[in-house]
């Protein structure tokens, strides 16, 4: 793991009793518990807040959304191959924070002062020794945001438009890097997606037999609920929001329905589609770009456990050119389903969630359950292995083969 100066850590003057922690809506209070965020507080169960007691009171977080960068730092901390001599270690790990670093000077500044920051990072990273022996190729990072943020270029803040994001992806240091981002381009795979932070950071292992907590109460729920479709307001002002910041009220709504729309918004993944995984909720997507198989490859269920081949069904896919044309509706869709397909879909859904999920970095999980860190930090190792090899990864390829090109 590199050491960098504390000068480019965004969160060096987050000391516990400090004011920051005093604003819930403060970095460092966003970012308490290494990264998971404040405690759930346990459910009241009277539907107040509507929490209907449909999630448990132990390993659930106010997680933010844009938490994943400190997450993995912290987990890296206790990964059990980490080892201070930089010449024996397959891969070096970058704790640099852009995401967080962008989120302070996101919008409406200009081209240098959204840029600067972590061009001085590239410059300070590229010319440590550790750089000069396969220029950056063993290196990887998470950014905690989509690859959009991160790929402006020279021209771009031309014209009147507010102008948000930097070129931090666009240089030539963090191209020589494997990425993590939340969404990659699918049409121009530079970097890989890694899943959201929900909400569940687990200390120890589930019972593999299926016997999830959640699933028994979003099994629950579902049998009980009286409505056709359940939906949050997020349009209302300061109440709005509040309300769609409430982890439990959103959980509620995903764990007491069937389907799980996922309409694209600012980019084409939602955070809100790894939360509708962690419910047991089937995910209904409305654009390639937004489905694990193009995104979440790496974490997308096993075709050989799953028994279904690549025609696995866990989600349901709407062509938006169809639903836009009025030749589908929605609903419509949706009631084609059986309850057995339903039930079908759900089991695969369930199967999925602890690789969806982000262990609790602060203890050494016990059991043998992989989870979403896991997972890509065992596909760095691998794909690093191959460039030290001799192969000149690239790109990613459609088919998640990497293919010759010079970076």
């Amino acid at each position: 793991m590199l050491d960098v100066p504390s000068r480019f850590n965004v969160l060096r003057d987050c000391v516990e009793g400090s004011p920051a922690f005093q604003d819930e809506w403060h970095v460092c209070s966003l970012m308490a518990n290494v990264g998971m965020g404040p405690v759930l507080p346990p459910a009241t169960g009277n539907g107040s807040d509507g929490d209907t007691g449909v999630i448990p009171n132990t390993g659930w977080y106010a997680t933010d959304q844009y938490a994943l960068e400190v997450i993995v730092h912290n987990r890296m901390r206790q990964y059990e191959c980490l080892t201070d001599d930089p010449a024996a270690a397959t891969a070096l790990y970058v704790p640099y924070y852009p995401g967080l670093e962008l989120q302070q000077h996101l919008c409406g500044f200009n081209a240098t002062v959204r840029n600067g920051p972590s061009s001085e990072f590239l410059q300070w990273m590229s010319a440590r020794p550790q750089w000069a022996a396969f220029g950056g190729r063993d290196h990887f990072m998470v950014v905690g945001k989509t690859t959009w943020m991160f790929r402006h270029k020279e021209g771009d803040d031309s014209g009147t438009q507010k102008v948000c994001g930097n070129n931090f992806l666009e240089q030539p240091e963090s191209g020589n890097m494997t990425v993590l981002t939340y969404e990659s381009n699918i049409w121009d795979r530079r970097d890989c997606a890694v899943p959201y932070p929900s909400y569940f950071h687990p200390t120890s292992a589930r019972r593999a037999n299926g016997t999830l907590a959640i699933r028994d109460r979003v099994i629950e729920s579902c049998a009980s609920s009286p409505s056709r479709c359940g939906f949050i307001d997020c349009s209302h002002g300061l109440e709005g929001s509040i309300t769609c910041r409430s982890p439990r009220r959103l959980v509620s709504v995903f764990a007491s329905s069937r389907f799980c729309l996922q309409p694209r918004g600012d980019s084409y993944m939602r955070r809100s589609s790894v939360d509708a995984i962690m419910a047991g909720c089937i995910p209904v997507f409305f654009h390639e770009a937004s489905t694990f198989k193009k995104q979440y490859r790496w974490h997308e269920p096993d075709p050989e456990s799953s028994g279904n081949g690549d025609g696995r069904p866990y989600s349901v896919l709407i062509d938006p050119d169809e639903l836009l044309e009025g030749k589908v509706d929605v609903e419509g869709v949706l009631a084609r389903y059986t309850d057995e397909e339903v039930a079908a879909m759900r089991e695969e859904v369930i199967k999925m969630i602890p690789r969806f999920l982000y262990k609790d970095p602060r203890v050494r999980f016990e059991g043998d359950t992989r989870d979403a860190f896991d997972i890509a930090i065992d596909e760095v190792m691998a794909r690093i292995r191959r460039i030290k090899n001799g192969e000149d990864l690239g790109r990613f390829a459609a088919d998640d083969v990497m293919v010759a090109k010079g970076s």
